[in-house]
């Protein structure tokens, strides 16, 4: 073989090792990252849980989301409709596979009625996460106060 065909052949593999390792495989199964739960500003109101979905091999859906330190948790987005932003109820959300949906502030969220009052900022509280497929996962989210800016690497990039 000559050198110069080598060369090429070399770059070739090398471009598409780099393609490879720059989009990497969804993960098996869906996966939750970045849970957050901003607490209420007055006791007894309810706390927002902000998070990123992430998609497996396959399609999913989003059913519901429990804690132990909540009596309930109830899905909502938020819209701006003629130039107010109003809330909806979320009977569930998709998770396409391979890709991620992310609930922040000013759009989905998780609304946590009657929080435990011991729940304070910096507290660790745990989120089970229930999909269509009967998978469950669970997650320990970060407790921040409500005057707390959301820690700067969390929701971006998602």
């Amino acid at each position: 073989m000559n050198r110069p065909f080598l060369a090429l052949t070399a770059l070739l593999t090398l471009a598409a090792c780099q393609k490879n390792e720059a989009a990497p495989a969804p993960a098996a199964e869906v996966s939750v990252t970045d849970a957050i739960i901003r607490l209420a500003p007055i006791e007894g109101r309810p706390s927002a849980a902000y998070f990123t979905l992430h998609g497996g091999k396959v399609p999913d859906r989003l059913e519901a989301v429990t804690s132990p330190k909540a009596a309930t948790i109830d899905l909502h987005e938020s819209k701006m409709q003629g130039g107010m932003m109003s809330m909806s109820p979320l009977t569930g959300v998709d998770v396409p596979a391979g890709g991620a949906v992310t609930f922040k502030p000013g759009g989905n969220h998780a609304m946590l009625f009657g929080m435990d009052p011991a729940v304070k900022a910096g507290a660790s509280v745990p989120l089970t996460f229930a999909f269509q497929s009967g998978k469950k996962v669970e997650v320990e989210a970060k407790a921040i106060a409500a005057g707390d800016e959301m820690p700067a690497a969390e929701h971006e990039g998602h």
